[in-house]
């Protein structure tokens, strides 16, 4: 497996007022694993294009501003029992640019029953919570975003719901 090309893709890391993160739980997973929206780029797409069209279809909104991005392109390794079942068996996980946003709108701008809904729910998380409600194979991941990202979220002192 250790041939196949990563994926090209961006995440995006959606901040709210209470400085919680949102997350969403995929359709196609039985698991209570939970992820932070993300996608591949499209050709002729730059990483910040594809960022605001992969948060518009993952949650139906682009009601947010941009704080930065990831200094580096983060990837991860799918499990090997996953690669023949995910991205077409062509990959052998992802390299991403990741993107710290504020959402500006209200959670009534949030809409996962898109054309081509991929989460089944969603909700706003503390931020410390994320490596462990993610995947084991991108825990290292979201760890890294949380010390990168630090500056524009609250680390242990998310205000209350």
């Amino acid at each position: 497996m250790k041939e196949l090309p990563y994926r090209s893709g961006v995440g995006i890391m959606l901040v709210n007022s209470k400085e919680l993160v949102f997350v969403a739980k995929r359709i196609d997973m039985v698991s209570e694993a939970w992820q932070m929206p993300q996608g591949g780029i499209d050709n002729g797409e730059s990483p910040i294009q594809a960022a605001w069209r992969e948060l518009m279809e993952e949650t139906g909104t682009n009601k947010a501003e941009l704080l930065g991005e990831s200094r580096d392109w983060y990837s991860y390794d799918l499990p090997e029992t996953l690669v023949p079942k995910v991205l077409g068996g062509k990959y052998r996980g992802q390299k991403q640019k990741w993107f710290a946003m504020r959402f500006t709108g209200t959670d009534a701008d949030i809409n996962i029953a898109t054309l081509e809904p991929e989460f089944s729910e969603w909700k706003w998380v503390k931020p410390q919570t994320l490596p462990d409600i993610i995947v084991p194979f991108k825990r290292e991941l979201y760890k890294a975003l949380l010390s990168e990202f630090h500056p524009w979220i609250s680390i242990g002192n998310a205000k209350p719901a």
